[in-house]
């Protein structure tokens, strides 16, 4: 077969063959077949390089490609990877699952690889997309307008380090006012003295184990009996006893709350050399400190929240002042999490900060924490709401929206949770704060929630317009929150979110009661003819988490229907009957399976929250009464700051 068969691109001309070519007329040279090959692979290998130069360009060009390479490439698990709620938290609170209450970054169940795939494969898209419409609006813009832009922004931030860095002050001496229904009574019914009871002997077995197995560590494993640390406390200590300090109190456990305090007096330290997350060190331990303050009005409380709320103040050192979710605590550089929509900035973490903040300006006479957060505020102000709904995502470079993702659960949660909060603890003076909440509220409702074939209300997630017919554990918070709202609605409304809240502590309640273990998943669905059931398996698991209880004491205290303290009965019984184990109480990892699985771990927001909301279903209203009393996202007690008395009262000396 002639060459020219063979290689059709490099074949001879008409009637040149190959001795032609080698010593034929017109002296014209031709291709023999050594040179027809090295010019083939030549080609070839031009082709094939720059086919890879295309490839890897595009991957790492993309925004966010580390998670690209880690969850496409090599198909990394998201239960693997660092997450945002819990309480965010936090948010989340899912540090090994890639959503949790930003609220909290808990511990999570194994991850679905296919679906993680997905997952990535869209947001990657949406990255690359939002990325292209940034880089051309940049384009449009003049070479001198970009540089102003960039000089204004470093100019900023370096005068906002530089006022931080600014010596703080000391602490001024202060009046502690004596709290309001701190000394509980016992409930007149026997009957629910007797479950009161039972649930300070669950506090007093998870905190003995603790004690036993883990003092001075952040948590407990309670099979293994030993400590475990998550990495979103760095190397600070003791998250469980500064999460216990205000359940100690309330239920007169007086020698466990003094040994927590000499802890704290002798052992608790910031000055550490690693990275935390903003949130969950907020809603824990600045919390946790602050409502042991104003609870026992203990100095070293207060001396503690200050410090470590200085501490946080470099997160906010972005050209928005919309603050980063991770800060390394000695050097004072943040970052996001890399997952997070090309590195933004997740809507319940900095939405979660206010109460505190607001709080650490009231007890140290300085200002600057307060302004920090109304910041925030500023800047979501100015923002397009998509439909009147707030993103989860926001860049903290550009204070624009990322990804138009949308959810009350997590990642989203206690944005709306602190809005309403913010307006109940101002006295409700922050008419602001009221008509955010109220708007979004309204948004929710037109656009998220929906009712199941056979009467269940849930509230989906909204994904650029298409809705996912999901609901998280931590969305079961809502409940609580629209019936804690319902008093300063528009008129004509309060009833309306007051069967709001009931619907959904209904609906909640229908996700645990349709499990084995009588136990909610972590997060359960309304497609497929499936009604309140986790259908996939990394949705399946329960970490002792606290919003059901929430929902149903809120519901408690503002109805007083009985059923309540039925639920949450059925509640009690569940944790003890598969969760309670010797060393302590323990998450389980398919609340579906007959026999218990269990994760090892012992959450400290199970003393702060679970624990706590339970105990005060069976109490009486005059403990901790809601018109003198808030609860932050880890349900730490707050007072509510009086109309006359914003700032602190400094005594002359």
């Amino acid at each position: 077969m002639p060459v020219g068969g063979l290689l059709p691109l490099f074949s001879s001309p008409a009637g040149g063959g190959l001795g032609g070519g080698l010593g034929g007329g017109g002296g014209r040279k031709v291709s023999g077949p050594a040179a027809l090959r090295l010019t083939e692979k030549f080609v070839l290998l031009l082709v094939f390089s720059a086919f890879i130069t295309l490839c890897f360009g595009a991957i790492f060009f993309l925004p966010d490609s580390s998670k690209l390479l880690s969850g496409v490439l090599f198909h990394s698990s998201p239960a693997l990877q660092p997450a945002s709620d819990h309480k965010s938290g936090p948010g989340a609170r899912a540090e090994d699952a890639a959503e949790g209450r930003a609220r909290r970054r808990e511990e999570g169940a194994p991850g679905d690889p296919e679906a993680a795939l997905e997952d990535n494969l869209a947001r990657i898209r949406e990255n690359h997309e939002r990325a292209l419409r940034e880089a051309k609006e940049t384009l449009q813009k003049l070479p001198e307008e970009i540089q102003r832009d960039i000089l204004l922004e470093k100019k900023k931030v370096a005068q906002d380090q530089l006022r931080d860095k600014a010596p703080f002050r000391g602490l001024p001496p202060v009046d502690f006012v004596p709290p309001i229904g701190v000394e509980s009574r016992e409930p007149a019914d026997a009957a629910i003295r007797e479950k009161r009871a039972k649930i300070k002997e669950m506090m007093q077995h998870a905190w003995n184990n603790y004690k036993g197995y883990a003092w001075g560590l952040n948590e407990l494993k309670p099979i293994s009996k030993g400590g475990h640390s998550s990495s979103l406390f760095g190397n600070i200590k003791g998250a469980t006893i500064v999460d216990a300090l205000d359940t100690l109190f309330i239920m007169e456990m007086k020698n466990e709350f003094e040994e927590a305090k000499s802890w704290v007096e002798e052992n608790l330290d910031f000055n550490v050399n690693a990275e935390i997350s903003v949130f969950e060190v907020n809603i824990r331990f600045v919390g946790g400190l602050l409502s042991a303050y104003y609870l026992s009005g203990e100095e070293i409380f207060r001396k503690k929240a200050v410090e470590l709320g200085v501490k946080l103040l470099p997160a906010f050192h972005t050209p928005s002042g919309i603050p980063w979710a991770l800060l390394n605590m000695k050097s004072g550089i943040g970052r996001n999490w890399p997952w997070a929509s090309g590195g933004s900035s997740i809507l319940a973490e900095f939405g979660t900060l206010h109460l505190e903040f607001m709080h650490l300006s009231h007890l140290s006479g300085n200002p600057i924490f307060a302004e920090k957060v109304m910041n925030i505020r500023t800047v979501l102000n100015k923002l397009e709401k998509p439909q009147g709904l707030y993103p989860n995502y926001l860049n903290p470079s550009s204070g624009q929206w990322g990804q138009h993702h949308v959810s009350v659960g997590g990642l989203g949660d206690s944005f709306y949770e602190y809005l309403l909060k913010a307006w109940l603890m101002s006295d409700k003076t922050d008419l602001e704060a009221k008509k955010m909440y109220f708007d979004a509220v309204q948004a929710i409702e037109t656009h998220l929630i929906r009712k199941s074939s056979s009467g269940l209300t849930y509230i989906a997630e909204w994904k650029g317009g298409l809705l996912e017919h999901k609901m998280g554990h931590l969305t079961c918070f809502a409940g609580g929150m629209f019936a804690l709202g319902a008093d300063g609605a528009p008129e004509g409304m309060a009833q309306h979110y007051l069967e709001l809240g009931a619907e959904i502590a209904r609906t909640c309640h229908e996700s645990y009661n349709r499990t084995f273990m009588k136990l909610g998943p972590e997060a359960f669905r309304f497609d497929g003819g499936v009604e309140a059931i986790a259908t996939r398996q990394n949705e399946k698991y329960y970490i002792l988490r606290p919003e059901v209880m929430e929902t149903y004491m809120y519901m408690w205290r503002l109805t007083h229907d009985p059923k309540y303290r039925k639920w949450a009965w059925e509640a009690v019984e569940a944790l003890e009957n598969h969760c309670r184990v010797n060393g302590g109480y323990s998450g389980l990892r398919d609340v579906y399976l007959l026999h218990e699985s269990y994760d090892d771990v012992q959450q400290s927001f199970f003393l702060a929250e679970t624990l706590k909301y339970l105990y005060l279903i069976f109490s009486d209203d005059d403990l901790l009464p809601l018109e003198h009393w808030i609860f932050n996202s880890e349900a730490h007690l707050l007072p509510i700051l009086p109309k006359e008395k914003k700032e602190v009262e400094i005594r002359e000396e």
